[in-house]
């Protein structure tokens, strides 16, 4: 009933805003009547996918509603996972390791089980291939938003926590008015980056194929993947037009006003720079109805905050001291001892799986396939170091250049969005047209395929690095008149280390990921396969091999440790210690 009292008490004056605002609320739920048609369909295992023009528009309607979908899943799992992580000591290191290993493991890990469980559960309908297929996209965008968040709240400045516990905020608070703001930037510079993740597999988690088993969903990757089959040209490029105007959408009516707005949250008191303009911005200010909203929902929280401090007093006044503490201790004490209990339980399903997976090892993959997984996982480890110094060689120039320049970044970010966002292995057919005439092998090529995928990771986070450096450390040193060199060697390359080294590590896993489409590539109906592990995990996951399949994500992940443990968390703590802004 308040929501409706709200509805009748709103501005009676509407301007052109709140007109367009009625259009998209209309354009809105017409699109949510056509999606939920489409998963509330009968299962169809091998749905037909048309490649006429006409079928387009919605296909990639479709397809932009799981990416979207995928990505507010990603968001809430980011906030929880990373808030816990950063917060809780004794499991940081495990929840880190555990996200590293599984950023770098190949979607292919995900999807055979994704797509049987959820379709043993929805046997009757396409809800079940819907969730695995936005579930696989999730898992294409969440590790690196997760690192970037993480990352944001171990480097907040010590006496921004201080002033937050002399203002005696509650860890809710805390969160809302300074963790959050503070970690807005790198996590809307890295959501972009990872909506262009979940772009990257978008033909194979909609063209679901594994094992003899094949389901289709109508949608832009499913077309993309049958017109390459077809050898419709026509198609590609029909595809490639949806895929770019997509792409374009999103950077007007999305991404554009979430970087324009988060500027205000720059770690520093005033700004000379142009916070710029966008359009969505200026509906949402001018909208008497959205304003009006906004102001309700503003008294309404204050309103709250008053009556639960007041409460609060109330309550401490009545209880003694000492009972408080008491209970506080009391409390501490039930909480260790559930933590106890949950994590014996997790140790003995552990274990237990351990124990399983030792027998399938044992009987179903050969000694002679393990010594074939380690050598393929050392030369796909060498392409992913290379992918990444090669990616950082170019971005951190770049990165900084746009970062720091609001009018460049206003120029070139579409550009950027849309070269980061198209579907890499979409191009692969030219690359490797390329390197047939050139004479180059795939061994090598598919470093530059790893790379078409990889290198933005890198340039993101170096962007939002960059974005983020105080304007009044710029203009100090400028006012000294230093060198160029100096320039970089003493601000700007220590200000951006730490976005440097999430950007290698999450660039890292996305080589891990790209290697399964990058080291096996289909042209011309010939097959190009380089020794690595994507390769094979591939093969195996193609064939129905599933006991070589997981000996080698088991391979790939005992690989990602060792490097988590020996280069990445060497690097982090580094730039924790030496390069963060902490005081």
């Amino acid at each position: 009933m308040s929501f409706v009292r709200d509805v009748l008490s709103l501005p009676r004056r509407l301007s052109y805003a709140d007109l367009i605002v009625f259009g998209i609320l209309g354009g809105i739920m017409y699109w949510l009547v056509l999606v939920s048609r489409e998963w509330s369909q009968a299962l169809q295992p091998q749905n037909t996918i048309h490649t006429e023009f006409t079928y387009l528009p919605l296909y990639t309607l479709y397809s932009l509603s799981r990416g979207l979908g995928a990505y507010v899943i990603s968001l809430l799992f980011t906030v929880g996972y990373g808030y816990v992580m950063a917060h809780y000591k004794p499991a940081e290191k495990l929840m880190l390791a555990l996200l590293d290993i599984l950023q770098s493991v190949p979607i292919v890990a995900f999807l055979p089980e994704l797509v049987l469980v959820f379709v043993y559960i929805f046997p009757r309908s396409n809800i079940g291939l819907e969730i695995a297929s936005v579930l696989t996209i999730f898992t294409g965008q969440v590790w690196n938003m997760t690192f970037a968040f993480y990352h944001s709240l171990k480097a907040i400045p010590n006496d921004l926590r201080d002033a937050s516990k002399s203002y005696h905020l509650s860890r809710s608070e805390t969160l809302w008015r300074l963790e959050l703001p503070a970690s807005a930037i790198p996590l809307i510079w890295n959501s972009m980056m990872s909506m262009a993740g979940g772009w990257f597999f978008l033909s194979l988690s909609e063209a679901l194929t594994f094992g003899g088993h094949d389901f289709r969903l109508p949608g832009i990757g499913s077309y993309m993947a049958q017109a390459v089959n077809d050898g419709d040209v026509p198609a590609i490029f029909g595809a490639i037009v949806a895929m770019g105007l997509m792409i374009i959408f999103l950077d007007r009516v999305l991404w554009r006003p979430l970087v324009i707005w988060s500027r205000k949250f720059r770690v520093e008191e005033l700004s000379g720079e142009p916070e710029g303009k966008s359009f969505v911005l200026d509906v949402i200010q001018h909208s008497e109805i959205l304003q009006s909203i906004r102001r309700r929902i503003e008294r309404r929280r204050q309103a709250r905050q008053r009556y639960t401090e007041q409460e609060y007093i109330e309550v401490r006044q009545e209880v003694q001291q000492m009972a408080f503490d008491e209970r506080v201790k009391e409390e501490s004490v039930t909480r260790k001892v559930v933590v106890g209990i949950l994590g014996l339980v997790v140790l003995a399903l552990i274990g237990y799986g351990i124990f399983r997976l030792f027998i399938v090892f044992t009987n179903d993959v050969s000694g002679y396939d393990w010594l074939r997984i380690a050598g393929d996982s050392g030369l796909s480890l060498l392409r992913v170091l290379v992918a990444v110094v090669v990616g950082a060689a170019w971005t951190i120039p770049v990165g900084v250049i746009l970062g720091m320049n609001p009018r460049y970044a206003h120029r070139f970010q579409p550009i950027v969005q849309f070269l980061s966002s198209f579907p890499a292995p979409l191009l692969f057919p030219i690359f490797i047209f390329l390197f047939l005439r050139v004479g180059i092998s795939i061994e090598y090529g598919s470093i530059v395929l790893m790379l078409l995928g990889t290198q933005w990771y890198m340039l993101f986070n170096v962007m939002a690095g960059a974005s983020a450096v105080p304007t009044d450390l710029q203009e100090m040193f400028q006012s000294y008149n230093m060198p160029r060199k100096a320039w970089w060697r003493k601000l700007i390359l220590p200000a951006i280390f730490p976005s440097v080294v999430t950007g290698a590590i999450t660039a890292a896993g996305g080589a891990w990921n790209a290697s399964i489409v990058a080291e096996l590539v289909q042209y011309h109906h010939q097959t190009f396969s380089a020794h690595g592990i994507g390769a094979l995990l591939q093969t195996a996951y193609t064939d129905g091999k599933f006991a070589l399949l997981g000996a080698g994500i088991f391979s790939l992940c005992l690989m990602v440790v060792l490097l988590n443990k020996f280069v990445w968390r060497k690097l982090f703590n580094l730039a924790q210690d030496r390069f963060a802004l902490n005081v």
